[in-house]
Order: structure tokens, then C-alpha cells, then sequence
């Protein structure tokens, strides 16, 4: 389990935190000894919705729905 100095948390902590997933831990030490346990929680809800990307611009490939070679075979 990482840890951080306390002076370091104070001064960083969006960073900390930010670079935490959901779950991980973070030992807060002083002297070299543990005095907090920083947690990142789960999050509450998706990030995204539906129809967020209604909107946007997808590229697809023109051939993306073409055979494979490789399963040429099994396709006739």
C-alpha cells in the first residue's frame, strides 16, 4: 500500500486523490509512522447518461461488417 507525507498530502492532495481508482489506498504518514488511511469511493452513479452522445461524431470503417479471410469457410 502506497504512502505520503503528510506535509506532501497537504500540498497535493487533488493530486492524490485524482490518481486514486475507485477502492484504492493511500497510507498518510508522520515521523514514518501511519496516521491515516485515505480511501477513494466508489462512485454513485455512470459518468455517462444515455443519449449523451447523441451528437457526436463516430468513425466506422468502411469495410467493418466485410467477411474475414480467416473465416471465409465457415460462411459459405
Amino acid at each position: 500500500m502506497p504512502t505520503v507525507n503528510l506535509d506532501d498530502a497537504q500540498a497535493h492532495l487533488r493530486e492524490i486523490i485524482s490518481g486514486l481508482n475507485p477502492g484504492d489506498q493511500v497510507v498518510i504518514v508522520q515521523s514514518g509512522r501511519p496516521l491515516a488511511m485515505l480511501t477513494r469511493s466508489r462512485p454513485n452513479q455512470w459518468p455517462c447518461s444515455a443519449g449523451t452522445a447523441k451528437n457526436t461524431r463516430h468513425w466506422m470503417a468502411p469495410d467493418f461488417d466485410a467477411p474475414l479471410e480467416d473465416f471465409r469457410e465457415y460462411m459459405e
